[in-house]
């Protein structure tokens, strides 16, 4: 019997911060993925390689861990004043589906060299030498990133000496910042408080920040849910009880937060909120053997993506923890020793990572200006990828 040929659609695969991703121009899709539906949604499953029941992700381009089951399709830009739209998928691993509903932070690392690279930022923007400031709306969350973006004779420097823990080869340095990084269309904190008692049948009650800056994230104490705030992937990745606890709590906590009204709902929307638990700053080993001593960091934050610890941070979170580190009384803040910060370190499983944030109480209500930190990114690969012509 006859079966469909492949297809080739134009592609790279980026390493962006701690993440890994396939990027699209938007104009380069074919038609019918040009716009949001299930063609897209299939499109993108089948080149990551998804759904899979072995959670190995073989056929296809992901790396069968939430860092690396990622999509970006970029475009020029619709908005004023911005050079190019950034639309993030977070592709599920054993599930049909495609989560829109957040930002991927370290692969924004990756958004402008990509966009200087194809042309989507006019030319005449892009200096000889120096720094390129490209001007990013993410549309996914609708807010405004700025990255800068090292240039060496016209073209985008990716290699460099910046470090950054849970990467394995020094890179360039590029600066992001986060703007606004608040939900625009409700209070940072939606509860009102910076602290609530988040009760969770078969948990208890637990002290909880529920924040929504940079990501939507729920903030609870390490040692009230039997951690230390220093654990690697395997000590909870390997524990089916403790995703399941942990799931459990971000239901709930998303609910109390007015993204889903029962926590039936949570299982289809993987991506948003993130859950994390954080501890004072403590002496530890890293998932490289890396020491990490308590004296160089501020506070031991541990983070879980969909459904999983986190090999390191990621990027999105990272604004939550500086922003929440700003606003004195969150657990976050607490945890860092108290007081006013407007910038914070801290330890991960991979190693550190700095963040600085701009908040302040305007009236009874808190906002933030801008979140900045540091990532890096590198073109892996580029081309075409292939899926067979009858994928949707």
């Amino acid at each position: 019997m006859a079966f469909a040929p492949q297809m080739k659609i134009p592609a790279t695969y980026i390493r962006g911060g701690t993440s890994k991703g396939v990027f699209f121009k938007r104009d380069e899709l074919p038609q019918a993925c040009q716009q949001p539906g299930a063609a897209r949604d299939a499109m993108l499953l089948r080149i990551i390689g998804s759904p899979d029941p072995y959670a190995k992700q073989i056929d296809g381009m992901g790396g069968a861990t939430s860092s690396t089951s990622k999509t970006v399709i970029l475009d020029k830009s619709s908005q004023p004043e911005h050079d190019v739209d950034y639309l993030f998928g977070q592709v599920s691993i054993d599930k049909p589906f495609v989560d829109w509903s957040g930002n991927c932070g370290n692969l924004t690392a990756a958004v402008g060299a990509f966009a200087i690279a194809k042309g989507i930022v006019d030319a005449e923007r892009v200096p000889q030498n120096g720094i390129c400031t490209v001007r990013i709306w993410q549309v996914n969350i609708q807010k405004t990133i700025v990255a800068h973006v090292p240039i060496c004779n016209g073209e985008v420097q990716e290699i460099g000496d910046f470090e950054l823990d849970g990467v394995t080869f020094p890179a360039a340095e590029v600066e992001i910042e986060f703007m606004d990084p608040a939900d625009g269309e409700g209070s940072m904190f939606p509860t009102g408080n910076l602290v609530d008692d988040l009760d969770v049948p078969g948990v208890g009650t637990l002290k909880a920040t529920m924040i929504n800056a940079g990501i939507p994230t729920i903030f609870v104490n390490a040692d009230a849910i039997g951690y230390t705030g220093t654990e690697l992937q395997e000590a909870i990745n390997g524990d089916d009880a403790a995703l399941e606890k942990f799931e459990t709590i971000r239901a709930h906590g998303a609910v109390a937060m007015g993204l889903i009204s029962d926590v039936s709902e949570a299982v289809a929307r993987q991506h948003t909120p993130k859950i994390a638990f954080v501890a004072p700053a403590t002496s530890y080993s890293s998932s490289s053997g890396k020491d990490v001593n308590a004296v160089d960091i501020d506070l031991c934050v541990r983070a879980l993506s969909m459904g999983k610890l986190h090999h390191a941070m990621m990027g999105t979170a990272a604004v939550a923890i500086g922003t929440a580190a700003a606003i004195p009384g969150t657990l976050v803040n607490e945890a860092a020793g108290g007081g006013e910060r407007n910038a914070v370190r801290f330890g991960h499983p991979s190693g550190t990572l700095r963040v600085g944030a701009e908040a302040k109480l305007d009236g009874s209500e808190w906002t933030a200006s801008k979140a900045i930190m540091s990532r890096s990114a590198r073109v892996l690969m580029e081309g075409w990828v292939r899926i067979p012509a009858d994928t949707f």
